[in-house]
């Protein structure tokens, strides 16, 4: 039995979200939103590679591909600012050189493989519903939903196993060193979290989608609880609540339905940060 298409698209946006707030808030606790933005643009040559090795646009190994990439950018990143160039400038530097490298190995070999910019950068999650997961003649249902699917229940493994020493580095770092935490170790899997929930998102979602929700669900989470626990769930249920209120807009209006997703989350945004300045003021 079909599931129907509203379902899927809000699922689709739900999961997602989720997904991307989970890691996006360890990101804005860290001052760290413009790396994951960085990262998302960064794992473009991953994808490409392995889009070029394999042949098919659909392949696992395109989340390997990205997640390498989205270290090396983080990696690269860290030796910047550690050789004395500033953080911002870093950034800067790696994420438009590997995205460059990325828009260059398509342009030069898109022509052995399906592979085009457009296709790589920009999915539509209104067409969620239809791109099946065919198993011989057995369809499984949309793609979208068993991808980010999986790569929430992924998150929020690593999230709860983890919590403690995440929350640390996260906080103080200099007290998790002390403590016998590996913090270079967890940076490391929170950019390898937050780069396969980038790519596993871009083909389903879209790159506007994806990049919005790493940022604005925790952002505004972080406005309304001091509770890491809190703010981690308050950014999944605010992510659930754009993807909902966005579907709706978007056939109000007859629009783009991942960009009114992300309108809506930084609607919500306002709303909670203009409703924050009215608490400290009173």
């Amino acid at each position: 039995m079909a599931l129907p298409a509203p379902f899927v698209i809000i699922a689709v946006g739900a999961l997602a979200a989720g997904a991307s707030g989970l890691v996006g808030s360890f990101l804005v606790l860290r001052r760290m939103t413009m790396l994951g933005d960085a990262i998302s643009h960064a794992v473009l040559p991953g994808i490409a590679v392995a889009f070029l090795l394999s042949g098919r646009p659909q392949s696992p190994w395109a989340l390997l591909g990205a997640a390498a990439f989205g270290l090396l950018c983080a990696y690269l990143v860290q030796a910047l600012q550690r050789a004395g160039v500033q953080e911002d400038a870093g950034m800067g530097v790696t994420f438009t050189a590997l995205f460059a490298l990325g828009v260059v190995l398509i342009s030069a070999f898109a022509g052995r493989v399906h592979l085009d910019l457009e296709h790589v950068l920009y999915g539509e999650i209104a067409y969620a519903p239809w791109d099946l997961w065919l198993v011989g003649d057995v369809s499984l249902g949309p793609r979208a939903l068993w991808t980010m699917g999986a790569i929430f229940l992924l998150d929020l493994l690593a999230v709860v196993l983890f919590f403690k020493e995440l929350k640390f580095c996260a906080f103080d770092p200099a007290t998790a060193e002390a403590l016998g935490i590996n913090v270079s170790a967890f940076h490391y899997l929170l950019m390898t979290l937050v780069s396969i929930t980038t790519v596993g998102a871009f083909d389903a979602v879209g790159a506007i989608l994806v990049v919005a929700m790493l940022v604005l669900p925790g952002a505004t989470a972080y406005l309304l609880t001091e509770r890491l626990s809190t703010m981690l769930a308050l950014a999944v249920g605010l992510g659930a609540l754009a993807s909902v209120l966005g579907y709706l807009l978007a056939r109000i209006t007859d629009t783009a339905v991942a960009g009114a997703m992300a309108v809506v989350g930084g609607v919500l945004f306002a709303l909670v940060s203009w409703w924050a300045r009215r608490r400290r003021r009173g």
